[in-house]
């Protein structure tokens, strides 16, 4: 029986409706009304929506009516779809672990590097091998820029040692980033916790294998798919058996995000991967729960803050459906989701904004409901990130959880309108998406189709050309530029020095190894031991490196797969390459590519276009000299070339210009027949008389601006 208090009858209860009686709220259709007259004739649809690289038409505002057929929103967190969260009581019992990528090329510096990290707020291991140990070569054998590149370098059991001295194993859980080095990467950790002591069943984290990530990454494998499933299999059944919590496949979402793709091909594009290895874990004797539970997903983060959110919220809503599909249970229908922020956004120029954009991603991976998150340090586009870039970076995290107590709250973006509705838009057509893979016989089929990439090659030229008209934005790359700064530091490995001393501690390791032992180790392992992983194991202990395994493990015949891959890009290294070459120029001469604002009239009357032409010019790298304005064209044109500038922007208004123009392009032409004369805005009606006047190029709120600069700088032999 409810009390008094909170009784529909009681005083206060009708007080409220009383008070809530004299402010009715508007309907829908008086809003729009009043903001349809605000609009000057336009209507909402023209001016208000927003269309998406998804293909969905965000409105400006969402009602309870938009969500009411939404068939998710019956569900609550631990329950399947799982849209909400996998557990509960979410973050409460189980924070997000705070998993930051360690970057460091040797053992003991990734060892200093986790042990001060984890001391300060980081909760899981998340390690990265270099391109040597990824390619299952030890450091001798090797090409010398791959050692330590990337990531750390490991070839022997003392080096895991060095990697895990000092750390409370039974409380860390890991991520090793394996992408196709799996057996051997793993016999190496997996040795190494045996011997200090922690049983297998305690072990926690994943081993992060995803074949056709790595291949859509580089466009072909060291060896045969069926070859690395096969491993792949065969660490997973061992893993059911000894280490039930270690997960040993991983979809990574990185390579179709960070190749320009969108959030409905990222996730369908992630979902068909999840569904092929489940297929091929199948074929291998392994049932649908435990091929679904050994998965984990990584999806990247970008800047559209509640895209985002929706993003994973319906990646988690998507994957159950399919495991239910299979025939999996409610258990295996839990999405286990990393998250790291992008790269695509991130920029070289102006690198402290990258903070305030990996603060939003974030923002939104918790919202979204991560169970893990790296969140990348502002200079990891530039260098390897130093101590300071992942203390920030780290600390983001932290202050999320500690600070702003998201750890308190279960699904925080559930309920809300618009996400719920994203959510479903978003799931709706990655579905669409997913199914069309589906019909081309799934990813690794699609994948040599060339169909993913063919689809976010579009999507990624579609953001090229709206980054380029910067009807996209990137701070202080193609909009403010700080052309004051002053660049980061950047300090490149020694290579060869890092090659030297990792082929000085192998060396060590071996000189310390009972041959005999070794070598029965090694027979052992040709012999094709029934049980891989643990003759892998024992080769580790007997003293065998990761190159010698790796030979073993990875013979036999097979055709290597081989598609066109999805390269990795920033959206912003087209602008970034015009300002390198004006630095560059600034590092030869003493100076950069100058432009001259011939500026004329009073102020009022050029002010506007005269700060347009800055901005458009300060995004490339020029140095843009102005002033107050002249009063003739013979002052103008004379200021103009005083200044040796190869470009002379005139900066007026249209009714002036037809005045103006004539004789002010005939003074330059006549002085300088090689410069650019460059107009501020785009009169219709007097374009043609402009260009036979003499005036080369038109700036103005639709131009192509990295097409514009770029084409300047060529003319002017700043870019060949």
């Amino acid at each position: 029986m409810p009390s008094e208090s909170h009784s529909p009858e009681s005083p206060e209860s009708n007080g409220q409706a009383k008070l809530f009686a004299e402010f009715p709220s508007p309907t829908y259709a008086e809003w729009r009304q009043v903001t349809e007259a605000s609009l000057k004739g336009a209507t909402i649809e023209q001016r208000l929506i927003t269309k998406t690289y998804e293909g969905i038409d965000l409105q400006p505002v969402y009602r309870r009516e938009d969500i009411g057929d939404l068939p998710h929103l019956e569900s609550l967190p631990a329950f399947p779809p799982y849209t909400r969260a996998g557990n509960a009581l979410g973050y409460l019992t189980a924070p997000w672990e705070i998993c930051q990528e360690l970057p460091a090329s040797t053992p003991e510096e990734l060892n200093r590097i986790a042990r001060a990290d984890l001391e300060r707020g980081q909760t899981a291991l998340n390690i990265v091998l270099d391109q040597a140990t990824l390619a299952g070569l030890d450091p001798a054998e090797a090409p010398q820029a791959d050692v330590g590149r990337g990531g750390v370098s490991i070839a022997c059991l003392a080096d895991v040692n060095k990697v895990l001295a000092g750390i409370d194993l039974p409380k860390t859980s890991f991520i090793i980033q394996a992408q196709t080095a799996c057996i051997s990467t793993t016999a190496l950790f997996l040795a190494a916790l045996r011997q200090k002591g922690l049983p297998t069943a305690q072990i926690k984290g994943a081993i992060a294998i995803d074949p056709l990530g790595s291949l859509v990454r580089k466009g072909t494998l060291s060896r045969p798919l069926a070859k690395v499933y096969d491993s792949i299999a065969q660490l997973a059944l061992w893993a059911k058996e000894n280490a039930p919590k270690l997960q040993t496949l991983t979809v990574h979402s990185q390579p179709y995000h960070n190749g320009g793709a969108n959030a409905v091909q990222e996730l369908a594009f992630a979902l068909a991967t999840g569904v092929e290895y489940l297929r091929e874990m199948q074929q291998r004797g392994i049932s649908i729960d435990d091929a679904a539970q050994q998965m984990r997903f990584s999806f990247a983060l970008g800047s559209k803050f509640f895209m985002e959110i929706a993003k994973l919220r319906a990646a988690r809503l998507l994957w159950a459906k399919i495991v239910q599909a299979f025939g999996g249970s409610v258990a295996a229908q839990k999405m286990t989701l990393h998250a790291r922020t992008a790269l695509w956004n991130k920029t070289v120029y102006d690198p402290y904004v990258n903070l305030l954009r990996t603060t939003t991603e974030a923002f939104s991976a918790v919202m979204g409901g991560c169970n893990s998150l790296h969140v990348g340090g502002f200079d990891e586009v530039i260098r390897v990130p130093d101590d300071f870039s992942r203390r920030i970076a780290r600390n983001i995290q932290v202050i999320l959880q500690k600070e702003c107590h998201f750890e308190r709250v279960v699904d925080p973006a559930g309920g809300s309108w618009y996400v719920e509705k994203l959510t479903d838009s978003l799931g709706h057509k990655a579905w669409e998406l997913f199914q069309e893979v589906e019909r081309q016989g799934g990813m690794l089929k699609a994948l040599e189709a060339g169909f993913p990439q063919a689809q976010i090659a579009k999507t990624a030229a579609d953001r090229a050309a709206n980054l380029a008209k910067r009807k996209d934005i990137f701070v202080g790359t193609n909009m403010y530029p700080n052309l004051t700064e002053k660049p980061l530091e950047v300090h490149i490995p020694d290579y060869a020095a890092i090659q030297k001393t990792r082929i000085a501690d192998l060396a060590a390791h071996q000189a310390s190894v009972d041959q005999a032992k070794h070598a029965a180790a090694i027979e052992k392992l040709k012999s094709g031991a029934a049980n891989l992983i643990e003759a892998a194991i024992e080769a580790v202990e007997a003293g065998a490196t990761l190159g010698e395994i790796t030979k073993i493990v990875r013979t036999g015949a097979g055709e290597k797969p081989t598609i066109q891959p999805i390269v990795a890009q920033r959206g912003s290294e087209g602008f970034e390459a015009l300002r390198s070459a004006c630095q560059a120029q600034l590092a030869q001469t003493g100076s950069r590519p100058k432009v001259f604002l011939a500026n004329m009239g009073p102020i009022p009357q050029h002010k506007g276009r005269a700060e347009f032409a800055t901005g458009f010019f300060g995004v490339g790298g020029f140095e843009v000299v102005s002033n107050d304005g002249f009063a003739t064209p013979e002052e103008a044109a004379s200021a103009a070339i005083a200044s040796g500038a190869a470009i002379v922007v005139i900066c007026s208004t249209d009714a002036t210009y037809p005045e103006l123009v004539p004789p002010l392009t005939k003074l330059l032409k006549t002085a300088n027949p090689t410069v650019n004369i460059v107009l501020a805005g785009y009169p219709p009606d007097q374009i043609e008389a402009h260009r036979a006047a003499g005036v080369d190029e038109f700036i103005h709120i639709r131009s192509d601006v990295y097409a514009t600069l770029q084409q300047l700088l060529q003319k002017t032999g700043v870019l060949a």
